[in-house]
């Protein structure tokens, strides 16, 4: 594995609940890469994400993550895993009862925040990365689908994370705002982390062309940069 990699794969095989959903994957993403995983609806690619995450466990093959042996990783590491990575849901996954920055707030004192200026600070400044400055006070229900996305983009950078992985994050967003939520993903992976978007956009590739990783026929095809 080389040191700049943030994902190594090596003959991985993907099951969900004992079903074989990818065979002999073998992957390797760079820090600082923005990288595409296309497929149609069901050929794995949101298996995938949750094999990175440690969601499903890792039963054949070879596989770390932000420097995680996920064959070896125990139970009680996977949170320290997961500080490393932010992941992004098609369907925002906010917590509707409670404002943006009690969103955010929630996940700080899940991972061990404790100091309170410090908190506040770091939610500022993920709201700011994602044009949102203002919204904080502001319930799920009252902020656009775009805005709950950025929103949930700024939560999956709390802990500054290595890597951030995103599961069809325009999947319920119209083209426009698909578009915005894009460019700030881009801005991210410039800042220096690797982003891998799940997505059957093929609208978005062309926009903004990247490497591509496709799921198909139960195989990863590795096309580094065409489709």
């Amino acid at each position: 594995m080389a040191l700049d990699n943030i994902i190594h794969l090596d003959k991985v095989s993907i099951f969900q609940k004992h079903n074989l959903v990818l065979t002999n994957v073998s992957l390797d993403i760079d820090k600082g890469e923005f990288v595409y995983l296309l497929g149609k609806t069901g050929s794995g690619k949101s298996s995938l994400l949750k094999t990175l995450y440690a969601e499903l466990d890792l039963i054949e093959g070879e596989a770390v993550v932000a420097g995680f042996d996920l064959k070896a990783i125990k139970r009680k590491e996977i949170p320290f895993l997961r500080r490393k990575l932010g992941v992004v849901f098609q369907d925002f996954q906010l917590l509707t009862d409670r404002s943006v920055n009690d969103n955010l707030l929630f996940v700080l004192k899940a991972t061990g925040w404790k100091n309170k200026e410090e908190m506040q600070k770091r939610m500022q400044d993920v709201l700011e990365k994602v044009h949102l400055s203002t919204k904080g006070f502001k319930m799920p229900h009252e902020l656009s689908g775009g805005e709950q996305q950025r929103i949930s983009i700024a939560r999956a950078l709390l802990n500054d994370p290595e890597l951030i992985l995103a599961d069809e994050p325009t999947g319920n967003l119209d083209p426009e705002t698909s578009e915005e939520i894009m460019k700030v993903l881009l801005e991210i992976s410039n800042s220096g982390r690797a982003v891998l978007i799940a997505t059957h956009d093929i609208m978005m590739f062309n926009k903004f062309p990247s490497r591509t990783i496709k799921c198909e026929d139960g195989k990863i095809i590795d096309s580094k940069g065409s489709l």
